[in-house]
């Protein structure tokens, strides 16, 4: 009996020591003016895409479907929608067009949210953490479909052209008949 509890044991504590728990860097350190950002790193003149320098920070935020959702909590949570209108444009331009006067690039949004843009897009770069900004940027970036399919979809199902890409029929299955 006394064997077959060690062995019982030892069993377990194999299988234990074989689990391995899925590690995620889910809520970076959100102390104000954390990381290494640079001054501003664009220049505020209009005129398309202009490339910024690349920050090691946005490939953590680009594309990951945690980080736009709590994007897209922070766009309502500092009442974004009051001059981007959920997006569709307002007193503020539209998010979910090709247009963006100073790049479409997660760096461009994030400098355009931190250091703001003449006529009207205040600053937030001292207001707002800058891991947040970030996570806006990622939200903002999805609302014109300029991030990765395999994330998250960024407006809500109201304001898509069609369901939502986990919502739409299984290929496989269109032209059958049941």
């Amino acid at each position: 009996m006394k064997m077959r509890t060690l062995a019982l044991l030892a069993g377990v504590a194999i299988l234990l020591t074989g689990c391995q728990r899925e590690e995620r860097d889910t809520r970076p350190d959100p102390v104000k003016g954390a990381g290494d950002q640079a001054v501003p790193v664009t220049s505020l003149a209009p005129g398309g895409e202009r490339p910024v320098d690349t920050d090691a920070k946005a490939a953590r935020f680009a594309d990951n479907a945690f980080h736009m959702s709590e994007g897209k909590r922070l766009f309502d949570w500092f009442n974004c929608s009051g001059c981007h209108s959920r997006g569709g444009g307002g007193m503020g331009p539209a998010l979910m067009d090709d247009k963006w006067i100073y790049g479409s690039s997660i760096e461009n949004i994030h400098a355009t949210i931190r250091d703001g843009r003449p006529n009207g897009m205040p600053a937030f770069g001292g207001r707002v953490p800058d891991d947040q900004i970030w996570e806006l940027a990622a939200y903002v970036r999805s609302l014109a479909g300029k991030s990765s399919k395999a994330a998250a979809p960024g407006r809500n199902d109201d304001l898509m052209p069609h369901p939502s890409e986990n919502r739409l029929p299984d290929a496989t299955t269109l032209g059958r008949s049941p």
